[in-house]
């Protein structure tokens, strides 16, 4: 009855965490919504349907509040050696689970990414 859509999160930045997904998860812009104060892009990886909405709001100036961060958006990857060594470059890692053989990235506005190896 309901699929998946886009997820969202709200950026102070817009270049700035454009850059960042390309750079960092290689997502890139599908689609715009432009209104008179605000901004949407939806990034795409290309290979799902699944999108990330990023709203800008055009006279935001302040960091957005982002409580304790218990939730993330999660990614895989096919080679999870080069995914840590682009993210060492970038220098975005902030928690490794060796446990559990995963690890979380953080974005320039501060959510969280768990990068998750292909099974």
């Amino acid at each position: 009855m309901f699929t998946f859509n886009h997820f969202n999160f709200n950026v102070l930045d817009l270049d700035r965490s454009l850059e960042f997904y390309d750079k960092a998860l290689g997502l890139k812009p599908v689609r715009e919504n432009h209104g008179d104060n605000f901004t949407l892009v939806y990034l795409g990886d290309g290979k799902t349907d699944f999108q990330l909405e990023l709203t800008y709001l055009h006279d935001r100036q302040e960091p957005y509040e982002l409580g304790e961060l218990e939730y993330h958006l999660a990614m895989t990857t096919d080679d999870i050696e080069a995914s840590v060594k682009l993210h060492e470059e970038l220098d975005c890692i902030v928690f490794v689970n060796e446990g559990m053989g995963i690890y979380f990235i953080e974005d320039p506005d501060g959510y969280w990414i768990e990068i998750i190896p292909s099974k």
